[in-house]
């Protein structure tokens, strides 16, 4: 793991870190006095998946999605079946703020372990690209704009963890059937529908909905948004135009497109793509 920029504060550390692998990934993480928070910034590997292995069966892994947060005195054994380069924003929040504010942390069942790995809270997402962009183009004040996106990002995830019960546990989709949702969405093309994908699925669009919210925690609407999101950031990032971007992922038009990615990523289209280049250059500047 190469760290290509760092910030510290009191109640956190941010790091934009990169991970050069020689082989197919296999290792077990442990952090035991924090929270860590890691949102992928290109695209993670389509296979990579985690067992908790002091919850779980040693044959139960489940897959790991572009932002998952590991909770404190947790194994997590974590693996994947490619080798590809990932560029990561990973933030370790610290316990004792965290705790002050709540009286502790939820317990860590099955279903709360399985929804951290695959975190869709639009927030916490939102905050994590703030904390991307300030990492590596810091100015005035920053520690204090990371201590208070930390604080924010505490209580968003607590509050997530509290919201999990209210969920219901029926009707679950199966692993089959969760895979075959995943491989649509990272086909880089137009968005899939819900007709599409109960389809794929074979149930129908009403238990496709429901079934979805049970396992993932949020709509399928959601869900499939985001993922086209992820899908331009990384097209963007390669310096593709706005227009081929909105035409390749099937909006009908490129007004269209920045209303969508702005309510995502919380910028436009070409703030985000200005920003990655600003980035590139910087690491470019570093290994020279």
């Amino acid at each position: 793991m190469l760290v290509e920029a760092q910030l510290s504060t009191t109640s956190a550390r941010v790091q934009r870190v990169r991970y050069d692998f020689s082989a197919p990934p296999a290792s077990v993480l442990r952090i035991d006095d924090s929270i860590r928070v890691e949102l992928c910034l290109n695209s993670r590997h389509r296979s990579a998946r985690a067992c908790f292995v002091d919850h779980w069966s040693s044959s139960h892994y489940e897959r790991i999605g572009e932002l998952f947060v590991l909770p404190p005195t947790v194994d997590m054994a974590a693996c994947s079946d490619e080798a590809r380069s990932l560029s990561s924003l990973v933030c370790q929040l610290e316990l004792p703020p965290i705790l002050a504010l709540f009286d502790r942390l939820p317990d860590m069942d099955t279903r709360f372990l399985l929804l951290g790995l695959d975190v869709r809270d639009a927030n916490v997402r939102h905050q994590m690209l703030r904390l991307a962009d300030e990492v590596m183009n810091p100015g005035f004040a920053s520690k204090i704009l990371v201590e208070s996106i930390a604080a924010q990002m505490g209580v968003d995830l607590l509050r997530y963890g509290a919201a999990l019960p209210e969920r219901p546990l029926q009707g679950q989709l199966a692993p089959w059937q969760l895979r075959r949702i995943e491989e649509r969405l990272a086909e880089v093309r137009e968005s899939a529908g819900l007709q599409e994908l109960a389809a794929l699925c074979g149930v129908s669009v009403r238990q496709l909905t429901r079934s979805f919210r049970a396992v993932r925690g949020c709509s399928v609407g959601d869900y499939v948004a985001e993922r086209q999101i992820t899908h331009a950031m990384r097209l963007l990032a390669a310096d593709e135009s706005v227009a081929s971007v909105a035409s390749r992922l099937g909006f009908s038009s490129s007004s269209n497109f920045c209303s969508a990615f702005r309510r995502g990523a919380g910028i436009t289209p070409g703030q985000y793509q200005q920003s990655a280049s600003r980035q590139r250059r910087r690491r470019e500047l570093i290994f020279q």
